[in-house]
């Protein structure tokens, strides 16, 4: 086979999967989140083949037949009868756990042979009205809710964006089903807050918090997530905002109590290292001035000197140029 592709195409912006094609799919459709997929897998470390099998699997949940993450968000980019190789850097491949059954160890690049033979697209949320979308609610947060107790953060995000990607735009069609919607929203937005706080994207998980904070501002699980991401990014005064509505809200709340402590004691160190900073940089500047003074001086006369005899010239000149 051939590659068309020789330079690689980047999958994701922080560049841990790329894809060379072999052989060119067919079509305009790809598969999405939650679509069957039929491939054939042969992975590498180095120069040595450790998985080699025919596999059927869903999109978004290729960690429960052992496929690597990469491989899994990969497939939305390919078309049906593509071969192609991805590249796979530890956060995409096995991590720094790494996979003991193919002897492979932690934080190792690997590559994927990957041939799409056949896959069968999941419904779209278009396609679908709001009953089949509250239907399936219940088994893709046990999904994602079983990815994030097992560690697995990445694919639980997958599991809840796609609940997120179902009803947040939704209304419903009566007031009981529409308070159902927008509960399933909020939770959700929970956990995918709590899964970037473990992911150390502490962006997202604000943003997060933001979406369940517009719809109840005295949601406590938010406030004090918003308060951790908060305090971990180092904006100690919107930490400390968010820990005290928490204690307005909940004034039981022992470990609201305490990282409204931690903040106290970042902002305290954080205000000493800006006076030592501070401090350093005066001397230094005195320093200088006190060994460079007397030239300065010097210069500044002679300088000066030199002005006055131009000032002078100019003003002779000046008078020659004025009429009598």
């Amino acid at each position: 086979m051939e590659l068309l592709n020789f330079e690689g195409e980047l999958l994701t912006s922080d560049g841990g999967i790329v894809r060379r094609i072999k052989v060119k799919g067919e079509g305009y459709s790809n598969p999405n989140d939650g679509a069957s997929v039929d491939v054939h897998l042969e992975g590498r470390c180095g120069d040595r083949l450790f998985d080699c099998r025919d596999v059927s699997f869903i999109v978004g949940e290729g960690e429960d037949k052992g496929i690597p993450l990469g491989v899994d968000r990969a497939m939305d980019k390919m078309q049906s009868g593509e071969c192609c190789l991805l590249y796979l850097n530890p956060k995409y491949g096995f991590g720094s756990e790494g996979k003991p059954e193919y002897k492979i160890g932690p934080d190792k690049d690997i590559v994927y042979e990957v041939s799409l033979k056949d896959f069968k697209r999941a419904k779209e949320s278009w396609e679908m009205d709001v009953n089949e979308k509250l239907a399936l609610f219940p088994d893709v947060k046990n999904k994602g809710n079983q990815y994030f107790k097992a560690g697995r953060l990445h694919q639980a995000v997958i599991q809840y964006q796609r609940i997120i990607s179902w009803l947040e735009l939704e209304c419903g069609t009566g007031i009981e089903q529409h308070k159902q919607i927008q509960d399933y929203v909020l939770t959700t937005h929970l956990n995918l807050a709590l899964c970037f706080l473990r992911l150390k994207d502490f962006s997202q998980a604000v943003e997060n918090c933001n979406k369940v904070i517009e719809q109840d501002k005295s949601n406590e699980k938010a406030l004090y997530r918003r308060g951790e991401a908060r305090l971990l990014r180092n904006d100690y005064n919107l930490a400390m905002a968010d820990f005290q509505k928490v204690l307005e809200v909940n004034p039981s709340n022992r470990a609201a109590r305490t990282q409204l402590s931690i903040c106290q004691s970042k902002m305290k160190e954080h205000q000493e290292q800006e006076k030592k900073i501070y401090a350093n940089m005066f001397q230094k500047f005195a320093e200088r001035d006190t060994k460079t003074g007397r030239p300065k001086r010097r210069r500044d006369e002679s300088a000066q000197s030199s002005m006055n005899g131009e000032v002078g010239i100019k003003r002779r000149r000046r008078s020659q140029d004025c009429p009598s």
